[in-house]
């Protein structure tokens, strides 16, 4: 594409009379940069990529776009904010993907991975290519790619959406983070319909206060248009026993459907059934009600099956093929995994790294637990320190035999982590720094009867300690010491 004609998307301050060379690809790293780039300068929080203009030009930029002059021999695009413009140029340069596939969105605290997945099953049972974009990978058809962020800077994003128009895919899903919306990377992303599951304590550290936490979630809901087609409607679909969902409501102009446990709602859950084995319900909608048995376990199941199965009651899927695709489901990884290695009690991993999410899980294991609960938790370091003593009120107030470990501290101190935890701690518990001698101690005190849960981590195999990242993964140090102890 000619840079005049990519330039075209654009409202730029300074008005483009150069040179028009063919532009072969948009970057934001100067590393990725190749002959006929498009260099563009986006400040992050650690590094201006206006430092890099230079050495992008040396790779072969043909065109930079800056916030302010630069002195390089090519073209230099002027614009108010980098972060903006590289969304509308990324979504210029690929052709618009989105408008070429259905759109799914999913946001909320908790939930969107297990949520993504569950929506992905219902619609690759119904025969269609699907793409997945989450915590966990990129998934393209029946290509899986490693990931960084939950949600992708634009450039990748729509590079990942225009692969997937060529692989024809018919309906992507992707979490939506709250970061990505505060910053914008899912600008030009056409949503058909959005996801919210809940809100909850997470990210102050980047939002400072809930309600600026809520009106980023909002975002996703607000970018789906004011306009109502017949060919492509749009679809808000609300968690309405979260009490966000009144302003969500206000937010967006879309149709609205809502699901619920406690609340009336469009679609809902009654009877909830938990076992050790599954949870068991009745979903019911405005035509008909049906039987639900899911394999995964707990009321956090139910909501985000609930969610998912909504969102595909808005593609128009039959109820009846929606439950069948949700009672395969065996589990998604390290969100309540259990992990057997001939031990004669549950032990189980689960992502939970939030003050709610660690209660859910709790309290789902306190439904079927005959003996003790004994639960390994620590907290991320650089992240909202104001979670470290809630979360380790929740361990003591709901498990029997609560340990404090370390998490990812990243550039923290993790002893500094572990006495802020203490602070919301009472009663029995013990703090044992290292993360393995804290799964060790677990797994070799438990009886059966017992359960063992090791939060916080899921499926994550690294543990990031003072930028340095180690392999770690919490299902083989459980197996480690469940068969240390068994064999």
């Amino acid at each position: 594409m000619k840079l005049r004609a990519l330039l075209s998307n654009l409202n730029s301050l300074s008005p483009f009379t150069g040179e028009d060379p063919e532009i072969t690809s948009v970057e934001n790293d100067n590393r990725k940069v190749k002959q006929g780039s498009l260099f563009i300068c986006v400040k992050g929080f650690t590094v201006d990529g206006h430092d890099f203009a230079e050495s992008a030009v040396r790779n072969g930029a043909a065109a930079v776009v800056a916030e302010k002059p630069l002195p390089l021999d090519v073209p230099v695009i002027i614009v108010r904010d980098t972060q903006r413009a590289m969304a509308v140029l990324a979504d210029a340069f690929y052709g618009h993907p989105t408008q070429h596939f259905r759109l799914i969105g999913i946001t909320g605290t908790n939930g969107k991975t297990t949520t993504s997945h569950l929506i992905e099953k219902i619609f690759a049972d119904k025969g269609e290519k699907t793409g997945l974009i989450g915590t966990m990978y990129t998934k393209i058809a029946d290509k899986e790619y490693e990931t960084k962020n939950t949600t992708p800077d634009s450039v990748t994003l729509q590079q990942t959406f225009y692969e997937m128009k060529k692989e024809a895919v018919g309906t992507a899903v992707m979490e939506v983070s709250s970061h990505a919306l505060e910053q914008g990377r899912v600008h030009g992303c056409d949503f058909d319909i959005a996801v919210f599951t809940n809100l909850t304590q997470d990210h102050l550290d980047f939002h400072k206060t809930m309600e600026r936490y809520k009106f980023a979630k909002s975002l996703l809901f607000s970018q789906l248009g004011n306009t109502y087609r017949e060919e492509r409607p749009k679809y808000a679909v609300l968690n309405a026993d979260d009490e966000a969902a009144e302003d969500l409501i206000k937010a967006t102009a879309a149709n609205v459907i809502t699901y619920a446990i406690d609340k009336p709602a469009d679609v809902r859950a009654l009877d909830v059934r938990i076992t050790a084995e599954g949870t068991s319900f009745m979903l019911q909608t405005e035509k008909e009600s049906m039987e639900v048995s899911l394999q995964l376990i707990g009321k956090f199941s139910v909501y985000n099956a609930l969610a998912a199965a909504s969102a595909a009651l808005c593609a128009g899927i039959p109820l009846a093929e929606i439950i069948n695709s949700l009672e395969q489901v065996q589990g998604v990884s390290g969100r309540f995994e259990p992990v057997s290695a001939g031990q004669s009690f549950p032990v189980i991993v689960d992502y939970a790294h939030t003050p709610d999410s660690l209660e859910n899980v709790l309290m789902t294991v306190k439904e079927f637990v005959k003996g003790n609960i004994y639960v390994v938790v620590g907290c991320g370091g650089g992240r909202d320190k104001k979670k470290s003593p809630l979360m380790a009120e929740i361990a003591c107030r709901i498990a029997t035999h609560p340990v404090f470990t370390s998490d990812n501290p990243r550039s923290e101190d993790p002893v500094q982590i572990l006495q802020d935890m203490k602070e919301g701690a009472s009663g029995n518990y013990l703090v044992l720094e290292d993360r393995r001698e804290a799964i060790g101690y677990a797994v070799e005190q438990a009886q059966e009867g017992d359960v063992v849960i090791i939060a916080g981590k899921g499926h994550e195999t690294y543990q990031d300690i003072n930028g340095s990242k180690t392999h770690f993964d919490d299902r083989e140090e459980a197996r480690k010491a469940i068969k240390k102890r068994f064999s």
